[in-house]
Parts: C-alpha cells; sequence; structure tokens
C-alpha cells in the first residue's frame, strides 16, 4: 500500500529541511539532531502519561549506566521490562526514546527499566551488548526493588531491538527464565541481503547508506559478522527461547531481516507473533504525534506484548 499520508507528510518536512545526511556527519551531530527531532519536537501534551518515573543508575559491564524506571497507573503487580533505545548503537538516549517507553509502560501495563548503554564509536562492538546483558541480569535480581513481580522480559526498537534479541539469548543460556521479548523493527543480522534494504534503501527515514554508518562505527572493526552477539539471527541455538512479538513496517530496510528471525524462532519451537505494519516506516514507533496509523500500531502491538507477558 501506498505510505501512510500523515508519515509522507513528515517525510516530505524532513527531505525539504536542506538537513545534510547524518552519514555526512559525526556520531556527535547526529546524536543532537536526532535529540532535536524526538525529544526536543514534543510538547508537554504529547508526552504519553504513566504513574511515575524515576531517574537512577544500575550497574553495566564496566561501570553504572543512567536508567529510567516508569511505573504504570493501576494496581499491581506488574511484569518488568527491560527496555534498550535503538539508534544504531551511536546515538539515541533515555530522552530520545522517553516517549517510547512510556507507550510500552502504559500499553504493556508493565514496569519499564530504560538503560542508557555506551554508544560507539567510543565504545565499540561489543560494548553495548556487554551493557545490555549486565543491566538485564541486575534487574533480574531485583524485580521487587524496581516495583514489579516475578515476570521479566526485554524489549527495544531497531539497534536495541537487536540488543534485546542478544539479551534474551544470553539470559536463557544463563537459566534466566523471561516472560518474552518484544523486538521493534530489529536489526538482527548484520551482513545479510534481503529484498527491503534494496526497495528501502532511499527515501524513509532509515536510508541504507545510514545503516552502513552504523554499523561502521559499531562493528567495523570486528571480523565475524556472524557473532551472534551483532547477528542473533545466527544464534547457534535458538530453541527455548521466551516467546516474541516481533514487529516490522513495509517501508524499512530492516523489514526482511526482522521477519526471518520470526521464522527462525519458529523453526526452533518458538512461538514468534509477526506483525508487518503496512505504509509505515522506520522509526514510526515515535511518530504516534504526527501519525494516527502510527499511533494504532503502537497501541496494538503494545497490547499484545502485553497478552504475551501474561500468559
Amino acid at each position: 500500500m501506498p505510505v501512510d499520508p500523515h508519515t509522507a507528510a513528515l517525510l516530505a518536512v524532513l527531505d525539504e529541511s536542506g538537513a545534510p545526511p547524518m552519514y555526512e556527519g559525526s556520531p556527535e551531530a547526529g546524536r543532537a539532531l536526532y535529540l532535536q527531532l524526538t525529544h526536543g519536537a514534543r510538547t508537554p501534551e504529547q508526552i504519553v502519561p504513566v504513574a511515575s518515573t524515576e531517574d537512577r543508575t544500575v550497574p553495566g559491564a564496566e561501570g553504572e549506566l543512567r536508567a529510567r524506571v516508569y511505573r504504570p497507573e493501576g494496581e499491581g503487580p506488574f511484569p518488568t521490562v527491560v527496555f534498550l533505545h535503538g539508534g544504531g548503537w551511536v546515538i539515541g538516549d533515555l530522552d530520545t526514546h522517553d516517549n517510547m517507553a512510556r507507550n510500552i509502560c502504559r500499553g504493556s501495563r508493565a514496569v519499564v527499566v530504560a538503560v542508557d548503554y555506551r554508544l560507539a564509536p567510543e565504545h565499540p562492538f561489543p560494548a553495548a551488548a556487554d551493557d545490555a546483558v549486565a543491566a538485564a541480569r541486575w534487574v533480574a535480581r531485583h524485580l521487587d526493588e524496581l516495583g514489579g513481580d516475578d515476570r521479566l522480559a526485554v524489549a527495544g526498537d531497531s539497534a536495541g531491538g537487536n540488543l534485546a534479541a542478544v539479551v534474551a539469548q544470553q539470559l536463557t543460556a544463563d537459566g534466566t527464565p523471561l516472560a518474552g521479548q518484544f523486538l521493534i523493527y530489529p536489526a538482527v543480522d548484520a551482513e545479510g541481503e534481503y529484498p527491503s534494504r534494496v526497495q528501502n534503501a532511499k527515501g524513509y527515514f532509515l536510508e541504507r547508506d545510514t545503516m552502513d554508518w552504523f554499523y561502521g562505527h559499531y562493528a567495523g572493526a570486528w571480523e565475524d559478522a556472524k557473532d551472534a552477539r551483532l547477528s542473533p539471527l545466527h544464534g547457534a541455538d535458538l530453541s527455548g527461547l521466551p516467546p516474541a512479538v516481533i514487529v516490522t513496517a513495509e517501508y524499512d530496510p530492516l523489514r526482511d531481516e526482522g521477519e526471518a528471525y520470526g521464522e527462525a524462532l519458529e523453526a526452533a519451537g518458538v512461538h514468534a507473533d509477526v506483525r508487518r505494519y503496512d505504509g509505515l516506516i522506520h522509526g514510526f514507533f515515535d511518530m504516534g504525534t504526527v501519525s494516527p496509523a502510527a499511533q494504532a500500531a503502537i497501541d496494538e502491538s503494545c497490547a499484545r506484548f502485553g497478552a504475551l507477558i501474561r500468559k
């Protein structure tokens, strides 16, 4: 189907801005631009309401990490979700993804612990993956303190979806039970060749050149593109992983690999609820304020994830 008209209007505004593409600039410039497009563009009435938020720190692989705990309205007990933000492992932080974490908290009725892992190129692969795993292991040991019950799940978008999949694999291998994983247009295969990477290479917010820029900063010096900490699709054994809700978008370079991961999970005996949202683009999970279609997809997928982790 055609691109959602509200999303098309947003793409036109971005195109007409005359700003140079992110991949032509520095990581610092990319971070500033991303913050401006997300947190900086929100008005107070666009902030998704939750019962409370709390800024704190949690242990990472090599030191303390910033984190933000979101608690839902209503009476618990609630599951707890470790949320890992997207941004190609190079850009993004707690503020760029504040509304996304709020949507998951509210729509899935869960305590959400968003973790601000170390970014590349200052901290290249596997720093982000190591931080994500360390933080999730800590959360698993402190569920009561954080306000949840004994159900733990992971979630993330794009590069954060990659990290959430990595966390699910490593915690499962450790014997830590997980109730589910919420993978929002995840990057799961570093050097895979997929039609969507060609069909949607340019003009739909996330571009192939930007993807190459992200991967180059994060793992350009890493020789094994099939290392499961970088490409979880190539995990040696996907059986026993927690059930997944996987969200993809029609006009997204990452569409096909996210769906391929769902197929691989199913082949390994793991339930994967995969849903492609036609007419939408990469990043739609933070576009609900400008696109009713995006908000409907956000609401539906968060509700599906909330139902999954309560089974």
